[in-house]
C-alpha cells in the first residue's frame, strides 16, 4: 500500500468521524435549547425528552472514540494528522458533558413546574442557554473550517456567560433573602444556571482545540474567567 493510498483512507477516516462529531454537536445544540424552553415554559413533557436523547448523544461519542482508536491502531497517524484525532476525541468528550448538563437541566425542570415561578429566572436562564447554544454553533464551524479568529472569538464571548451567570446568582440571592419560601426554587435555579455556566467552559475548550489544531498552539493566556462567585458557596 502506497504513501498516496494510506493518506487517502486516513482522509475517508476522518471525514467519517467528523460527520458523526457534527451529528453530535446537533445534538447537543437542540439539547441545550430544548432543555431551556422546556424549564421556561413549565413543559415537563418537552423536558424528558431532553433526557432520553441524551442516550443517543453518549452513544455517538463511544463510537466516534472507537473509531479514532480504530483509526490510531490501522494508520498509525504522525504530526498534524495525529493532533486532528486526538482533537476530534477531545471535542466529542466536551459535547458529551455539554449535553449532560443539558439532561441535568432537564431532571429539574418537572420539580420547579410544582413550585411558584421566581420573577423571569426560567426566561433569563433560556437567554443564557441560547446564548452558549450559539457559541457552539460557532465553534464547531470554527472547527470544520479550521478558522481559529472565529474560535477565539467563542473564547472571548465565554466572559458575557460569566457575567449573565453573575447577575443571576445576585438575584437569587436577593429573592431568597426577601422571601424564604424561594429559597428551595432558587437553589434548584441557580444549579441550573450554574450548570449553563460550565457549559459555556466546555464550548470554550472546544474552540481552544480549534486554535490548537489550527495553529499547533495553545491560545496564548489562560482565559480569564468572570465567574465571581465560586468562592461564595
Amino acid at each position: 500500500m502506497n504513501d498516496q493510498h494510506i493518506a487517502s483512507a486516513f482522509d475517508r477516516d476522518l471525514e467519517a468521524i467528523q460527520a458523526q462529531i457534527m451529528k453530535m454537536g446537533g445534538l447537543v445544540e437542540a439539547a441545550i435549547l430544548e432543555a431551556a424552553s422546556s424549564l421556561e415554559a413549565r413543559d415537563e413533557e418537552r423536558a424528558e425528552k431532553v433526557r432520553a436523547a441524551d442516550k443517543q448523544i453518549d452513544a455517538l461519542e463511544e463510537l466516534i472514540n472507537e473509531e479514532a482508536a480504530r483509526v490510531i491502531a490501522l494508520r498509525a497517524p504522525t504530526a498534524i494528522d495525529l493532533r486532528l484525532i486526538l482533537s476530534v476525541m477531545k471535542i466529542s468528550g466536551n459535547l458529551e458533558r455539554i449535553g449532560d448538563y443539558a439532561k441535568n437541566m432537564a431532571k429539574r425542570t418537572g420539580v420547579l413546574a410544582q413550585m411558584a415561578p421566581v420573577n423571569d429566572s426560567a426566561g433569563a436562564l433560556r437567554r443564557m442557554a441560547k446564548e452558549v447554544g450559539k457559541m457552539l454553533t460557532d465553534a464547531l464551524d470554527a472547527y470544520i473550517n479550521r478558522d481559529a479568529e472565529l474560535a477565539l472569538d467563542v473564547i472571548a464571548r465565554d466572559a458575557e456567560v460569566d457575567q449573565m451567570y453573575n447577575a443571576l446568582f445576585r438575584e437569587f440571592l436577593t429573592f431568597m433573602m426577601e422571601d424564604p419560601r424561594n429559597i428551595t426554587a432558587c437553589m434548584h435555579l441557580h444549579f441550573i444556571g450554574k450548570n449553563t455556566e460550565r457549559m459555556g467552559d466546555h464550548v470554550t475548550s472546544i474552540a481552544e482545540q480549534v486554535v490548537y489544531l489550527v495553529t499547533g498552539m495553545h491560545p496564548d493566556e489562560a482565559r480569564a474567567k468572570a465567574d465571581t462567585t465560586s468562592m461564595k458557596l
